[in-house]
């Protein structure tokens, strides 16, 4: 029988995974908000029907890749079990859920649904795990061996490469082999405009997000005991300075403006645990910096098709979030001390090779095997025929 302090713990924890879960309500309407139309209700089911084979994924092969734990035994035995320990396991589902959530931004509105579905069930089950034991499990040996050289480990609070980085790093090889939407860039250098079909949408899935992240951070403490009002307050601060930055940066343009606090709180996430506020604040500061120039810079120069901009905010921000707590995390800048700049650097470069050889492994084997764009009319319509077919029966449109 649980002792009264297991007993919160599992409470703690499950609440930390209901408010992450409710996040992915904040991705799908972030995404609804910024898609045309006529691709709304693919972005919505794809969302969920993302949530549910991350869950099939994870619980019989992801989760085992980066813990060794399974659940393969009787009802009766899992029920004598800790409940913490099965608890940790939703918690940690919706972290890896969250990386078809973030690919799905990149790759809207000329994706074909199965092979999306698809590419969710290997990534979850394979490639995120993978890097997830090697930075929260030590698996294979890195973490020791970066204390053994550099003293400390690579540190990742609450996922600013094993999320984060991971996710939009897997989606810029996804939108590259996808390439762009259809008429979006001109032979003559010219593009054409798609803006955001909600702004009340794309602002609706922001402020869930936002909200889901102080869940995302500081319920990462796992425990009562280690839980720190310090992540709270790195993570409000990051936030702000992420949407000031970008607010100017984006010259008063609310999609960066509501982007802005998920660039901040993006970047805040590996070192929140151990930054000065201050140095919280200029971490998402330059996080939403970030965001508007290589959104800018990827969507106008290079011609790359991101629709959210999941690469720029995930990816890159991520990215600095990794190097940001070794920096910000030193004593000499107002952090807690105990970390490597080195390591910091060695962990967010590992994972960001992982991250963009899974992804381009895993959609190139899709795109070899089954393709992954829409037909040209069904692009042109906004949906493939998998979703089409969620509809009302005439009887109903009809109003009977």
């Amino acid at each position: 029988m649980e002792t009264l302090s297991q007993s919160s713990d599992v409470l703690f924890i499950l609440l930390g995974a209901i408010m992450v879960l409710a996040m992915h309500a904040g991705f799908a309407f972030l995404e609804v908000g910024t898609v045309r139309r006529k691709n709304q209700v693919n972005a919505l089911v794809k969302i969920l029907a993302d949530f549910a084979v991350s869950t099939i994924a994870y619980f019989f092969i992801g989760y085992y890749l980066a813990y060794g734990i399974h659940f393969f035994q009787g009802a009766g035995e899992l029920a004598a079990k800790n409940g913490y320990e099965l608890v940790k396991f939703f918690f940690l589902l919706t972290f890896a859920a969250a990386i078809p959530a973030i690919i799905s931004g990149g790759i809207a509105e000329r994706a074909r649904f199965v092979p999306q579905i698809m590419a969710t069930f290997l990534l979850v089950a394979l490639v995120y795990p993978l890097f997830e034991g090697i930075a929260w499990n030590k698996r294979f040996g890195l973490q020791d061996s970066l204390v053994q050289h550099f003293a400390y480990p690579f540190h990742d609070f609450a996922g600013s490469v094993v999320v984060h980085a991971v996710g939009g790093w897997i989606a810029l090889g996804a939108v590259l082999l996808l390439g762009p939407r259809r008429g979006r860039y001109h032979r003559d250098g010219g593009m054409a405009a798609h803006p955001p079909s909600s702004i009340p949408f794309l602002a609706l899935g922001a402020w869930i997000l936002t909200v889901g992240w102080f869940g995302f951070n500081v319920m990462s403490a796992q425990t009562l005991a280690s839980v720190s009002g310090l992540v709270a307050l790195n993570s409000l601060m990051a936030m702000a300075g992420g949407t000031l930055a970008a607010l100017v940066m984006g010259r008063n343009d609310p999609g960066f403006a509501y982007n802005g606090p998920l660039a901040g709180l993006v970047a805040v996430c590996a070192g929140s645990d151990i930054m000065h506020p201050i140095g919280a604040l200029a971490v998402g500061a330059v996080a939403g910096t970030l965001f508007v120039f290589m959104f800018t810079l990827t969507q106008n120069r290079w011609k790359i098709d991101d629709v959210l901009g999941v690469w720029p905010l995930h990816g890159i921000c991520g990215a600095w979030g990794g190097l940001a707590a070794g920096l910000f995390g030193q004593t000499a800048l107002g952090g807690t001390g105990n970390v490597s700049l080195m390591s910091q650097l060695i962990g967010t470069v590992l994972g960001i090779v992982i991250a963009l050889v899974g992804g381009l492994g895993v959609y190139g084997l899709l795109r070899w095997l089954t393709g992954l764009r829409l037909d040209p009319e069904q692009e042109f319509d906004g949906a493939d025929l998998t979703i089409h077919k969620i509809s009302a029966s005439p009887e109903k449109e009809a109003g009977f």
